[in-house]
């Protein structure tokens, strides 16, 4: 993508070895049913990074310094089961490096490898899916790996949390977990659903977060807009508060539609990367190490659930 460092920020902060975070974009668009172009999603998330002032004000951070590897893109399209691999492999394996992994897509599906990858390393996870649709099909147009099913498998292998969501399919009502649900017109309504969600987390959290959950009037520029949704203060509430009270392992962040004439998306989209990473690291020194504790005998009780012949 003939991008060089994440957000331009210097070499030295940008190596492998030195950098506690990693970021893998995935340039995927392989499921979309309705408008395309996620797959530019990445591209245009990290060229909006380039223009952005990396001193957060909030937490008083310059997060970058904690060193951010811009890992090669996940390009594997041969069809949705070989991505989702992919993104499965490339995932677990910087996890296995001792990194903060995060992911950029891509259109949801991707998620669908994210989370496996982050489910056979940390014990009871729960997934925080932030999304304005339930993705909790089996399968959709032949495939289990649809952006539309993206959290099904998730919904049987971890504990999932559902915020924001506004559309679905009856047929999701019988995957769907009403408990653990928050809807976008509850919320609305009663803003003691923050505190609700957090209460029914484990301790080490996965954040999928998908674009359209934020109301179109802030980010129009997504796959499928749907009105409605979350604004941009109360979803930073939200999340420093998961960071503050959890472990929060990784996330990754999809279905960024950039449109040529319509820039504030690609922004808001690096700015919630960025603002996500300063509220992981807001008490970290840059020069501690960073241990995402998958190496700890006590912690690491999951069964492996999927094929695990990797050799890293």
């Amino acid at each position: 993508m003939n991008i060089n460092t994440y957000a331009g920020i210097p070499e030295e902060l940008a190596k492998l070895e030195q950098a506690k975070i990693v970021l893998i974009p995935v340039p995927y668009d392989g499921t979309s049913t309705w408008q395309k172009g996620a797959d530019k999603g990445p591209k245009a998330f990290l060229d909006a990074s380039e223009n952005m002032e990396l001193y957060d004000i909030e937490t008083g951070t310059e997060v970058y310094k904690q060193g951010v590897f811009l890992a090669d893109a996940v390009t594997e399209d041969a069809s949705p089961e070989a991505m989702v691999e992919a993104v499965h492999q490339a995932t677990k394996k910087y996890i296995k490096k001792n990194k903060f992994v995060t992911i950029f897509g891509g259109e949801h599906s991707i998620s669908i490898g994210t989370i496996r990858a982050f489910n056979e390393m940390y014990p009871s996870l729960t997934v925080l899916h932030i999304d304005a649709h339930a993705d909790l099909r089996k399968e959709y147009d032949g495939s289990t790996c649809n952006h539309a099913c993206a959290v099904y498998e998730a919904s049987q292998n971890t504990n999932l949390i559902q915020v924001g969501i506004r559309s679905m399919d009856i047929i999701e009502k019988t995957v769907m977990d009403e408990e653990k649900t928050y809807f976008a017109h509850d919320m609305a309504m009663d803003d003691a659903w923050m505190d609700s969600a957090i209460d029914q987390m484990t301790e080490n959290v996965f954040i999928t977060f998908d674009l359209d959950a934020f109301d179109p009037s802030i980010l129009p520029s997504t796959g499928t807009p749907e009105p409605g949704g979350l604004l941009w203060y109360e979803t930073l509430e939200f999340l420093k508060q998961v960071f503050e009270e959890k472990n929060v392992v990784g996330f990754d962040i999809v279905e960024l539609c950039p449109n040529k004439k319509e820039k504030s998306s690609d922004f808001l989209a690096a700015k919630l990367y960025y603002k996500m990473l300063s509220y992981k690291f807001v008490n970290d020194d840059a020069e501690a190490e960073y241990d995402n504790h998958y190496e700890n005998p006590k912690q690491k009780t999951n069964t492996l659930k999927f094929t695990d012949d990797d050799n890293y």
